[in-house]
């Protein structure tokens, strides 16, 4: 459905040539809802305006849905307007001076050849139906509030009804439990449509909860494309691993075959790949992955004796500062659980939780 080969694209400043976007190269299947993820000036917006005919690339080729609508080789551009696709905005982009229909109405009133009238408003029904904006037809747009704006503005762009949707960070605007309702929504609505969507984002929870997968970008490229738990459990670099939720690291060199010298201890792991003995390395943990040990808990895995040193309640979990060996590592824990400052615990990490990084 979406192919971008060798994407890249280079802005010249007063200070030499910036490259933001260095050879990415994405494929989009038909229905999957793909994120780009990463940290401010990483690429990821750039990628999605060379995507919607906003933003020319210096080089490259990309394709919808079998169609080449860039070529850099072959001086092709097809222009925003001649390109099947549809797109929210993060600041919504809606027209303060026309009401909720007429915002809707507008991209059907420009199509060629030229709507009928009972079409568009068929159309603009359907759309906002889907939205849950029925109702609301005659209200001007400023009237309504952050979340309805939001749902105006998808309203608009499945109304065209393009097999693409190109969303920019669109829920970044509202509040934070507003914005947890949405993601599941809108997720649900897209998928509902059967629409392909790209989604760009620096919010690790939306992408985490809404991508079938996941690209986190860094520095003009993608270091690293997968499923949402595989980005999460078995991140590929310390960057990736650190961008995506809370994670302890330990420095440290291994010492035999699936075993790491640490500051906190020797720990085992569950080899995936080869490490020669001695090779410096990175354990990464994550905090939830951290069991203090009671009558109920596994015991299989690496068994550690620690200090709590600090414990700091954050309402659905209990965070505590650790202190194993030379080593202070964050664990997160059950609220109701009653640890305090000064307790001695045992701790276990199971084999498979321990991920070994060499970047």
């Amino acid at each position: 459905m979406i192919r971008i080969e060798d994407l890249r694209v280079t802005f010249r400043t007063d200070h030499g040539d910036v490259h933001a976007v260095k050879g990415v190269n994405i494929h989009v299947a038909e229905g999957e809802f793909y994120t780009l993820l990463g940290p401010s000036g990483c690429g990821k917006t750039t990628t999605l305006r060379c995507l919607a005919g906003l933003e020319r690339p210096t080089a490259g080729r990309i394709l919808l849905n079998g169609e080449t609508v860039f070529d850099g080789n072959r001086n092709v551009a097809v222009p925003t307007h001649q390109r099947d696709i549809a797109m929210v905005f993060q600041s919504y982009a809606i027209w303060p001076h026309l009401t909720v229909f007429e915002n809707v109405a507008f991209p059907l009133r420009e199509m060629r050849p030229r709507l009928q009238d009972a079409k568009i408003r068929d159309r603009v029904a359907r759309s906002l139906e889907l939205v849950q904006l029925t109702g609301y037809d005659e209200r001007p747009a400023p009237f309504l509030s952050g979340g309805q704006q939001q749902r105006l503005a998808l309203a608009r762009a499945i109304c065209r009804e393009s097999p693409v949707v190109l969303l920019d960070e669109p829920l970044s605007n509202l509040d934070a439990k507003l914005r947890a309702e949405t993601r599941l929504e809108l997720r649900s609505l897209v998928k509902r449509l059967g629409m392909t969507a790209v989604y760009v984002t620096h919010d690790q929870t939306e992408a985490l909860t809404m991508a079938d997968r996941v690209a986190v970008m860094n520095s003009g490229e993608i270091v690293q494309e997968s499923p949402p738990r595989d980005i999460y459990q078995k991140p590929n670099s310390r960057f990736v691993a650190s961008f995506i939720g809370q994670i302890n690291f330990l420095e440290g060199q291994t010492s035999a075959p699936g075993v790491i010298d640490t500051a906190a201890g020797k720990l085992r792991f569950t080899p995936d790949g080869d490490h020669a003995q001695g090779a410096k390395v990175v354990a990464a943990i994550r905090p939830e992955n951290l069991f203090p040990i009671t009558d109920g808990t596994a015991r299989d895995g690496n068994l550690l004796e620690a200090e709590v040193e600090d414990v700091v309640f954050l309402g659905g979990v209990l965070e505590c500062t650790v202190k194993l060996g030379a080593a202070h590592l964050t664990m997160q824990l059950h609220p109701a659980n009653n640890l305090k400052p000064g307790d001695i615990v045992q701790i276990v990490v199971r084999h498979e939780d321990v991920n070994i990084l060499t970047q």
